[in-house]
């Protein structure tokens, strides 16, 4: 098992509602704690830890929607199948696949993406 050196840890509410979730994103399940209501998924390499609130770690009372302020981006392997795809389940989009462009130093890069936001309202970034 190889680690990303970065990997999100998000609370959530409901870990069966999550694990529903993600998996119909795509994600696949690499281990869970089942008594400890903690999974580890992962995407094309993308890595995320999901747990139901346990009060371990807050440091503030958590409101809806979670994770005010960030978005988590994901590189996929084929971001317009996995829209189509999402698309034909009825997954409600934040933002439907676009292209963006970003300025790094004098180079423009063009990203196809889309964002999505989980049952607790963390907004995901998919893109390619």
């Amino acid at each position: 098992m190889k680690f990303n050196k970065l990997i999100p840890e998000l609370s959530v509410t409901d870990i069966e509602v999550s694990k529903k979730f993600y998996l119909s994103l795509g994600f696949h399940i690499v281990y869970e704690r089942i008594d400890d209501k903690f999974a580890f998924i992962e995407l094309d390499g993308n890595q995320i830890m999901i747990e139901e609130i346990n009060n371990n770690w807050n440091v503030g009372p958590l409101e809806r929607p979670f994770g005010r302020g960030i978005n988590i981006s994901m590189s996929v392997n084929n971001v317009e199948e996995m829209f189509n795809s999402l698309k034909e389940k009825g997954i409600k989009f934040f933002l439907e696949l676009e292209v963006h462009s970003y300025e790094v130093d004098d180079k423009v890069y063009h990203d196809k993406e889309f964002l999505i936001q989980d049952p607790d309202g963390y907004l995901l970034r998919f893109n390619n």
